[in-house]
């Protein structure tokens, strides 16, 4: 069959409620002013979806939204995108999720309602797309308790059918780091964890410990470390890349850009080093606008990025 989409994403859509200023609460009924409020796309895979699709590549999408006004804004979001939602199923009971953030700088605070997070299920699972695709993303493994355990079986069916895999797990809620994890790494082309993900899932007590016993699961691993940049590694070999420097409004997303970037260059077949340089220009582009999704880069964008930063390489 021959392949429509570059990328199909599996996993959380939800809207993200970005408060900016001054957001610490005070209890006992009183009411604070603060900066901004933004409403904008949320969850890590859907942040990923819309970052591929503005590199230029094809991207379907399949989750969950319910049958409400975030559910619409959600869909006309990503449509608007150029990205195919044939794959993204409305539930007639439960409410999209949702996400207040509060934003502090570089530093944000986050309070998720899961909705229909927490019931997409393998079942949900349109395999007619997922197989005209490349690759399977999947995201914020932690908030999706209904697909979770199913992971494994999802990546390597995915596999079976020529896919490539990446996956995303974020924090996990409840600190355990389990939830059948290794069992999905056992299938995955592609880990993107931070450094907190990395030291957890990896059983380090820093994070390049962690990514030592990571990667010797998985082929590729990019770990993300913030204002620190990135460091990959595929088998013996290293890459760091440095951020970028751009005038930071807001950080939320820009992990799930700087795994866009990533998985962009793992499908054009980049040496590790320009791939990981090229991804942390997507992460650092992103922070320059409230939200996950307004200011992620063009190609062009990120590449003119990296040529003015001297890290153009080719």
């Amino acid at each position: 069959m021959q392949n429509n989409f570059d990328i199909v994403a599996v996993g959380d859509l939800n809207a993200d409620l970005i408060l900016t200023g001054d957001v610490t609460p005070v209890f006992g009924q009183v009411e604070k002013l603060i900066a901004d409020a933004t409403l904008t796309m949320g969850g890590s895979t859907s942040i990923f979806a819309c970052g591929a699709a503005r590199l230029g590549l094809r991207v379907a999408f399949v989750g969950k939204v319910g049958r409400d006004v975030f559910g619409d804004y959600l869909l006309d979001a990503l449509q608007a995108r150029g990205i195919d939602i044939t794959g993204v199923r409305r539930d007639e009971r439960v409410k999209t999720g949702l996400t207040t953030v509060l934003s502090h700088g570089n530093d944000r605070a986050m309070l998720t309602y899961l909705g229909t997070l927490g019931v997409l299920a393998y079942a949900d699972v349109d395999w007619s797309i997922v197989a005209r695709a490349r690759h399977l993303h999947l995201g914020s493994y932690y908030m999706l308790d209904t697909l979770r355990p199913h992971a494994p079986h999802l990546f390597a069916e995915a596999r079976r059918r020529g896919l490539t895999v990446s996956l995303d797990t974020n924090y996990d809620p409840t600190e355990q780091w389990e939830g059948g994890i290794h069992a999905a790494l056992a299938h995955v082309d592609i880990f993107l964890p931070n450094e907190t993900e990395a030291k957890a899932i990896g059983r380090g007590a820093t994070w390049q410990a962690g990514l030592e016993q990571l990667a010797a699961r998985v082929p590729t691993v990019a770990l993300k470390r913030g204002g620190d940049g990135a460091v990959a590694r595929r088998g013996a070999e290293i890459a760091a890349a440095r951020p970028l420097p751009v005038a930071v409004v807001d950080t939320t997303g820009a992990g799930d850009s700087f795994n866009a970037g990533f998985v962009y260059g793992f499908l054009t077949g980049w040496p590790l080093q320009r791939t990981v340089d090229f991804a942390a220009a997507c992460g650092s582009a992103s922070t320059r606008a409230a939200g996950g999704v307004d200011a992620q880069p063009t190609f062009e964008e990120a590449a003119a990025l990296l040529r003015n930063a001297g890290m153009e390489r080719g």
